[in-house]
């Protein structure tokens, strides 16, 4: 009989989980010099909640009302997750403003369309996978446009001081790198079926779907991810043009 999950699980497989945390941390701490309490409390973090995401998800598998909930509870978690990495002592909360702007209009098309079903499963399965893109792409998107306008803030002053207004100046500056959060996702889209086969493709196909149904669903999901992403993106670099991530008093010194 066929095993109904991709992987032989047991004993073996709990030792060999504890040994790639620690050598994940091992790498955290002495190759890339980064506290090692990071990567082993990431680890731990994931056990638990996929615990509890478990047991939740088996009780919401009838309730789409209470599923909505749940996402919303993801949205609020990936806001402060998004946020905190950007501008911890800052406006942080400007991450849903990114995050809501990209996963609303995609899954309310597809709901609108008829193809996201009202289903608590199928309604925690694609907008959390949209949230999840949303969140990682708001992060390396406004990182990476805050420190580009940081280290290039003579270049900024030199565009105001032609005449251009300050955002228009940011702007000059941010939007080369702007995009560059969602090359992985574009690169993951390219490479499907070639260099990854994603995780959802291959549990549909041993759920029982056929290929073309679980190649179908999974493409959906790559696409509606490319739309997601470059929307996040997009909001990252309107927030950072107007200083939109730092406080009022930071933003009047910057």
């Amino acid at each position: 009989m066929q095993n109904s999950t991709l992987l032989n699980l047991g004993p073996l497989s709990w030792i060999l989980l504890a040994l790639l945390l620690l050598a994940a941390a091992a790498v955290w701490r002495y190759l890339l010099g980064r506290s090692m309490l990071e990567i082993l409390l990431a680890g731990v973090r994931a056990l638990l909640q996929l615990a509890v995401v478990a047991l939740l998800i088996s009780q919401l598998s009838s309730h789409p009302l209470l599923a909505l909930a749940f996402i919303a509870l993801m949205f609020v978690i990936a806001v402060w997750t998004s946020g905190r990495r950007i501008s911890k002592h800052g406006r942080w909360w400007m991450a849903a403003l990114p995050i809501a702007a990209a996963v609303l209009p995609v899954a309310l098309l597809m709901f609108f369309s008829g193809v996201l079903p009202w289903n608590a499963l199928a309604l925690i399965a694609i907008i959390g996978q949209q949230i999840g893109g949303a969140m990682a792409t708001t992060t390396l998107a406004g990182r990476r446009i805050e420190a580009e306008l940081l280290g290039r803030r003579g270049e900024v002053e030199a565009a105001v001081a032609l005449g251009f207004t300050w955002p228009a100046a940011r702007r000059f500056v941010s939007k080369e790198v702007a995009g560059e959060a969602v090359v992985p996702s574009i690169d993951q889209a390219r490479t499907a079926g070639t260099v990854t086969l994603p995780g959802a493709f291959v549990g549909l196909i041993l759920g029982g779907a056929s290929p073309l149904e679980a190649g179908q669903i999974q493409l959906l999901v790559l696409i509606s991810l490319l739309l997601v992403n470059g929307l996040a993106a997009w909001v990252c670099l309107l927030l950072s043009n107007r200083q939109a991530w730092m406080s009022r008093d930071t933003a009047q010194i910057a």
